[in-house]
C-alpha cells in the first residue's frame, strides 16, 4: 500500500506520515524542507500545491506508481485575527484559495492516473469544522470560505470518481495543538492522527462524500 500525504513535514501531516510508514510505503511532500527524522519507508518529494509546475514535476516523478490513499492535508490559515473594518487583504484571499482549494484540485487532478492504476483507491481531504455553513460564529472569513470550498470540491469529486472506484472523504481533524491550532487547542497531533487513520480505514464507496470529525461523528455541512 502506498500513501501520499501533502504537507507531511509537520503537524498533523507528519503524525499521519509516521503512522502510515509503519504499514508500508509513504510519500510525503513538503514545500520548503523535509524533517530530519525519516523512517526508511517514508520518501520525500518537494511540492508546492499551489504551483502547477510543481504539481507537474511530482506527477512526472511518480508516473505509473500506484497510490492507494491520497491525503490532501497541505493548507494555510493566514487571516487569523484580521479585522473586518480594514483587514483581509486581497493577497490573503488569493494565497489561501490557491493552497486550500486550487491546490487540492490540482493534486487530485495530477495524481488521478496513479489512483486509477491502484484499482480501488481513496482520497481524504482535510477540511475543517469552519467549513460548515450551519456553524457561523464570524471572523476568519478567508479560511472559512476556502475550507467550505474544499468541502464542496470533495463532495463533487466523490460523485465523479465513484465510477472509477475511488472513494472521497472530507474530514475535520479537530482543534489540534499545532502551529495553526495554537497551544490552547483541545487535542494533540497524536490524538488527531489516530482518529483520522481510523476514519480513512473506514472510508469506502458506500460512504464516499462523507464529512466527518476526526473521532467518527458526522459533521454538519
Amino acid at each position: 500500500m502506498t500513501v501520499l500525504i501533502t504537507g507531511a513535514n509537520r503537524g498533523i501531516g507528519h503524525a499521519l506520515a509516521t503512522r502510515y510508514a509503519q504499514r508500508g510505503l509513504v510519500i510525503g511532500t513538503y514545500r520548503t524542507a523535509p524533517p530530519d527524522d525519516t523512517p526508511e519507508t517514508l520518501s520525500w518529494h518537494q511540492l508546492d500545491v499551489a504551483q502547477p509546475q510543481s504539481q507537474a514535476a511530482l506527477c512526472h516523478k511518480l508516473d505509473g506508481h500506484p497510490i492507494e490513499l491520497l491525503i490532501c492535508n497541505a493548507g494555510i490559515y493566514l487571516d487569523k485575527g484580521e479585522n473586518l473594518a480594514d483587514g483581509y487583504p486581497v493577497d490573503q484571499w488569493e494565497q489561501s484559495f490557491a493552497s486550500n482549494v486550487t491546490g487540492v484540485f490540482l493534486t487530485v487532478q495530477n495524481l488521478l492516473p496513479n489512483l486509477q492504476v491502484a484499482g480501488t483507491a481513496k482520497i481524504a481531504i482535510i477540511s475543517s469544522q469552519m467549513a460548515s455553513s450551519t456553524r457561523a460564529p464570524g471572523g476568519s472569513y478567508i479560511y472559512r470560505a476556502s475550507k467550505a470550498a474544499a468541502l464542496n470540491l470533495g463532495r463533487n469529486l466523490a460523485t465523479d470518481l465513484k465510477g472509477l472506484d475511488i472513494a472521497v472523504g472530507i474530514y475535520h481533524p479537530g482543534w489540534v495543538r499545532t502551529d495553526m491550532g495554537g497551544d490552547s487547542a483541545a487535542i494533540s497531533t497524536d490524538e488527531a492522527a489516530d482518529g483520522l487513520v481510523n476514519r480513512f480505514d473506514a472510508l469506502s464507496l458506500g460512504t464516499t462524500g462523507c464529512f466527518e470529525t476526526w473521532d467518527g461523528r458526522p459533521h454538519d455541512y
